[in-house]
């Protein structure tokens, strides 16, 4: 094997574990231009197969599940991360429990759990709007 094939093989095989926050590092999304990097983007996907069924189009809330536009302007991503993968259930004021089912066995959302994030916190911090984002181009 030449050196530029297993130089191109080894980042390759990196790059998901480089493209992973750090251990107590919350990922950061970029915007451009009002376009998206490629992991926002993922995560505006993976959200809407997913988490968009509880909690609304965009992440606006739903009668069953909260604005995650509101909650990700003060949840840490430890947080975040520590809901998705254990969940959790909440009394609300008229005593009602809601409970988040935890989903630390789904791989299309623990995989992703980075981009989701990113793409949660780009609505929360209002860097993006509604609707389907456009990718920054390659």
């Amino acid at each position: 094997m030449n050196k530029v094939r297993a130089i191109a093989l080894c980042v390759s095989f990196l790059m998901p574990i480089l493209a992973t926050a750090s251990e107590g590092e919350a990922p950061q999304y970029v915007i451009e231009n009002g376009k998206v990097d490629k992991g926002t983007y993922n995560g505006y996907r993976r959200f809407h197969g997913t988490c968009h069924a509880c909690h609304g189009q965009d992440a606006a809330g739903s009668s069953f599940a909260p604005s995650l536009t509101e909650s990700l302007k003060t949840m840490d991503y430890a947080t975040f991360k520590k809901t998705v993968m254990e969940g959790r259930e909440v009394k609300d004021a008229s005593g009602a429990v809601n409970a988040m089912p935890p989903f630390a066995n789904d791989k299309n959302v623990t995989k992703h759990l980075d981009d989701i994030y990113r793409y949660l916190t780009a609505r929360a911090n209002g860097g993006l709007g509604a609707g389907r984002p456009e990718r920054i181009p390659k």
